[in-house]
């Protein structure tokens, strides 16, 4: 014979099984968690939250997902001549320390060691990637990841250090389009 709050604790088990939803429901066009924990946005382009952090698009490699989130994990942190290049966590990055983090073993996992601007004028090959490209000349740098631009110049939170913009543009003011790289399929 069962013991009767059991059997209540069972039926309760059971009815929630039946109404909640095993997975998280996406909406048409909205944000989900990506099935990884990770909250990503549909398309094929980032999305610029209000606190200043990119939501990476769904469709993105996980490698592409991984620079954002390591983009993400550095936007507050001042701007610093010569940061990040003798350690990747640093107290805080200049241009081309907050690229290499972003581009490094934190993140897209596309070098194995931080670099100067000047270094990425050389690195990859000529032209804008798929979903990284990056823009550099001996004196600065930025990146573009699925469609937002991650900068230590102009970004839109306003702040110094690195930060997302939605406006590419506004990059070109130091460094010319031509100037674009990427690596492999990125």
């Amino acid at each position: 014979m069962r013991k009767p709050h059991r059997a209540a604790a069972l039926a309760a088990v059971a009815t929630a099984a039946l109404v909640l939803p095993a997975t998280p429901a996406l909406g048409g066009g909205g944000i989900g968690t990506g099935g990884s924990g990770t909250q990503t946005t549909s398309g094929d382009k980032a999305k610029l939250k209000d606190n200043g952090k990119a939501i990476p698009p769904a469709s993105a490699p996980r490698a592409v997902k991984r620079a954002i989130e390591a983009a993400n994990d550095i936007d507050d942190k001042p701007y610093k001549y010569g940061g990040g290049h003798s350690s990747w966590r640093d107290s805080g990055y200049d241009c081309s320390g907050a690229v290499s983090y972003v581009l490094g073993p934190k993140g897209a996992g596309l070098i194995d060691s931080p670099m100067p601007s000047g270094s990425f004028t050389r690195w990859g090959s000529q032209g804008k990637g798929k979903w990284i490209t990056t823009y550099a000349n001996s004196g600065h740098m930025f990146v573009v990841i699925a469609g937002l631009r991650f900068d230590t110049s102009q970004p839109d939170d306003g702040k110094s250090g690195p930060g997302w913009s939605k406006d590419i543009s506004k990059g070109f003011a130091n460094v010319s389009r031509s100037a674009a790289r990427h690596k492999g399929r990125f």
